[in-house]
């Protein structure tokens, strides 16, 4: 009995957040999914993140695979990145780590697993970003993003939001409300990825030299948002 017991206490700990958190514990595991996601999303044609956006962003916000778990915990959870423009718009920063958690995501759009990426639209949303913590929808405006190459009447939203949230779940591109959900530094992966212990804040005005491992993400962001414009 207590043998049957041990394996079945050991199966259901392998719950699909339980691997999810076994798969993406290395900070340079979700850096390579995240490169991929804005990849992903960028690449849609008409179902994507318009090209104009990008180009009007100060940073991008990404978060592969976060988990929606009400059925389990009652919480929402990721882990990501941010990298933000260098002064002058010239090339990115290297990329910092981000936490995402709570909070009520608008319409759910399948599945318990969505990737999410946010565009920082202004001076402001990206001074949010050097906080160690804030709060969305209440620290700061964020609202449902646009999406397709054709979405330029839209755009109207940048100029009342400071940031713009998109998702992807089961190939479905779409904007989403992240009121309430709350970021913070992840200072586990800062560490991971440097080798001691950084702010975001440093990290994300240019200070820090980008990794090895985020430079597919550096490279990436270079030729997809070449233009800043206003």
């Amino acid at each position: 009995m207590r043998t049957t017991l041990a394996i079945v206490l050991a199966l259901t700990s392998l719950t699909p957040i339980a691997l999810w958190a076994q798969k993406e514990s290395r900070a340079t595991d979700r850096l390579d999914a995240s490169t991929d996601v804005l990849s992903d999303m960028m690449k849609a044609d008409d179902k994507g993140i318009p090209q104009d956006l990008m180009n009007r962003a100060d940073c991008v916000i990404i978060v592969p695979n976060m988990k929606k778990a009400g059925f389990i915990f009652g919480a929402k959870y990721g882990r990501g990145f941010a990298a933000c423009r260098r002064a002058g718009g010239g090339g990115w920063s290297a990329p910092a780590g981000i936490r995402i958690e709570g909070g009520s995501f608008g319409l759910q759009i399948g599945g318990t697993e969505q990737d999410a990426v946010l565009l920082v639209m202004n001076e402001t949303g990206m001074k949010h970003l050097a906080n160690s913590r804030f709060t969305l929808g209440g620290d700061a405006t964020v609202a449902a993003g646009p999406v397709g190459r054709a979405a330029t009447a839209q755009t109207d939203a940048t100029m009342h939001a400071e940031m713009l949230s998109y998702s992807r779940a089961r190939g479905i591109f779409a904007g989403i409300v992240l009121d309430g959900a709350t970021l913070r530094p992840d200072d586990s992966a800062n560490e991971e990825l440097y080798g001691q212990k950084l702010n975001n804040k440093a990290i994300l005005t240019g200070e820090v030299k980008t990794p090895p491992a985020a430079e597919k993400l550096e490279a990436m962001l270079g030729r997809d948002s070449l233009r800043k414009t206003r």
